[in-house]
């Protein structure tokens, strides 16, 4: 059986056929060739099309579906049994009783609802808020769902349905719509002390019931491709989708991260440390989030995903190429970044300038160079120093995780984004002195198989995961772990500084 992996991403989406006998993916494509545009009409606002992501899904598929013909990856899109999607997670998809998109997705670092989340969580009560919802409203989706109610009225009044990424492309491929306890509980509308939605959030916000989908589990038929849809992508009718999950808790699944304990990071827009647990726990400030892991039980074994956000990480990458290095490759780049020494010679960035950061109690920071010299620092203390500033926001992450009872002995990551780069991956794991495994997966691959498991292929999510190839380890060095701690004190300090104003 072959198995077919959508990665709903916010700058490209990821096609991947994997061999579900070998778990090894035969071919991948992605769509578009360039990063896919934010809109951010407002500050703080940050809207993508639904329409765009079908679209570019559909052309992603295409594209895969071309490689198959090709003798190096050759297959035939007919034996694909099942899909399984991973998405960008918290945004709120909006449509009516016909299924037509209402308005632009209110996406994850959109920040327009973080007043209106941190009123609810001072109304509700934090006490009820941390220990049923296990965070703080914030600027999740169902804090976006209530910007929407106060202030585009008429567009509430005709939704029949909210989804987040995943539903809605599930939606386009079978015609039906469903979410999952995983998925509501991301968007902070899952109660973990009921196992039920929020009656709570419904009745605070004033929303009715009915908007929220048919609940399936992660794991399991979510509807079946229609022929229309398969006539346009070449695969045959009738394909089950059997596997939704933001792009973290499915990036977790991706490296075996399924047990108490054990601990994955990506890199791309954002940057992420997902830690499970079996508590029901939160953090009393809501810094870092806890949501339902994929394989957390109704009833059965807690399996809490504790994730630490990054907003701005691969997005002020992309951002200092294209202002200071638009001729360069990111290899090129790269290469560059390691002229430099530790620490780029005093040169600090803060890499905050992606909208409400929840690490830093959703405050507004905005990115910002420190100590920038202009005798002194060149294109390649620019380039180092934006990826060590994006290290140090994570293991400044990694202090709240810490606090909370999550003790990293080691991370695993898949080989990609950011972890392409060794400045970058040197300066986390010798910042955090803590070692990395990197592994030959990503969102796309990972969906597929968890695919696998929800049509029953495999007999568990960790038999799913057993090929898993592991292509390297970072071990932290003594000498460059005293540097980065010191250069990151420095960088903190400025940090503190700035929260205090």
């Amino acid at each position: 059986m072959l198995l077919l992996g959508i990665d709903i991403g916010t700058s490209s989406i990821k096609a991947s056929v994997v061999d579900a006998d070998t778990q090894q993916v035969i071919a991948s494509a992605q769509y578009p060739d360039v990063e896919a545009p934010i809109s951010s009409p407002f500050a703080g606002w940050a809207e993508q099309n639904p329409e765009m992501w079908w679209n570019n899904t559909i052309e992603a598929i295409k594209r895969v579906n071309t490689l198959g013909k090709q003798e190096a990856t050759k297959f035939n899109p007919h034996d694909i049994g099942a899909i399984g999607i991973a998405y960008q997670m918290h945004g709120l998809v909006m449509v009516d009783k016909n299924k037509k998109v209402l308005r632009p997705s209110i996406i994850w670092c959109d920040s327009r609802a973080v007043q209106i989340g941190d009123k609810a969580f001072s109304d509700m009560g934090e006490e009820l808020c941390l220990n049923h919802l296990l965070n703080s409203p914030g600027n999740f989706t169902a804090s976006k769902l209530a910007w929407v109610k106060a202030n585009e009225p008429h567009i509430f009044e005709q939704c029949d349905k909210i989804m987040l990424p995943g539903d809605y492309i599930a939606m386009m491929l079978t015609d039906e719509i469903t979410t999952s306890n995983s998925g509501l509980s991301e968007g902070i509308f899952w109660d973990f002390q009921t196992n039920s939605v929020s009656k709570d959030l419904l009745n605070y916000y004033g929303f009715d019931e009915s908007v929220i989908p048919e609940i399936r589990p992660v794991f399991s038929e979510h509807g079946k491709v229609q022929q229309q849809i398969a006539d346009t992508l070449g695969i045959k009718v009738g394909i089950p989708v059997t596997y939704k999950a933001g792009d973290q808790p499915n990036n977790a699944l991706s490296l075996d991260v399924l047990n108490p304990g054990e601990i994955a990071a990506t890199a791309g827009t954002s940057g992420v440390v997902y830690a499970v647990s079996d508590q029901i726990s939160y953090d009393p400030q809501s810094r870092i989030n806890s949501f339902a892991h994929v394989n957390h039980q109704i009833g059965g074994e807690n399996r809490v995903g504790i994730l630490l956000c990054i907003n701005g990480t691969g997005i002020l990458n992309r951002w200092v190429k294209d202002n200071f290095g638009k001729d360069l490759t990111y290899p090129e780049m790269n290469k560059q970044a390691g002229q430099a020494a530790i620490g780029s010679n005093s040169l600090l960035v803060m890499p905050f300038g992606n909208g409400a950061e929840r690490m830093l109690n959703n405050r507004i920071l905005g990115s910002s160079f420190h100590n920038l010299d202009f005798n002194i620092h060149s294109q390649a203390h620019i380039f180092r120093a934006s990826q060590e500033g994006i290290a140090f926001s994570l293991n400044y992450g990694f202090g709240i995780m810490q606090a909370n009872g999550v003790e990293p002995k080691v991370i695993r990551a898949g080989k990609a984004n950011m972890f392409l780069s060794d400045i970058f991956s040197n300066a986390l794991v010798n910042v955090t002195n803590t070692p990395i495994e990197l592994y030959d997966t990503d969102g796309a691959k990972g969906a597929a198989l968890g695919a696998g498991y929800g049509v029953k292929y495999y007999s568990t999510p960790k038999e799913a995961m057993s090929k898993l190839i592991k292509l390297k380890v970072i071990e932290p060095v003594a000498a460059d772990v005293a540097a980065y701690q010191e250069v990151y004190e420095n960088w903190k300090a400025v940090l503190e500084k700035l929260m205090q104003n």
